[in-house]
């Protein structure tokens, strides 16, 4: 038996979008219900959606992260 399956998404500020995210997560099959988004700083890990994720998380769960660094395009 497999177990869960969970995003996780992390923009900068509000006015970021998380879109792009989004749509990488749901083209792999993870449920709308399973995404946690933080939308904050980068500044430190310091995310409170992150930390309840992880709480979840049980041997053989898959978490896909899209996108978790800073990079300047």
């Amino acid at each position: 038996m497999t177990g869960s399956v969970y995003g996780y998404v992390r923009v900068s500020s509000a006015e970021q979008n998380e879109d792009r995210q989004l749509l990488a997560l749901e083209k792999v099959g993870v449920a709308k219900q399973n995404i946690f988004i933080d939308k904050q700083s980068g500044k430190d890990f310091e995310r409170p959606r992150y930390k309840r994720l992880v709480k979840k998380l049980k041997p053989g769960d898959l978490l896909y992260i899209q996108s978790i660094d800073r990079h300047k395009a």
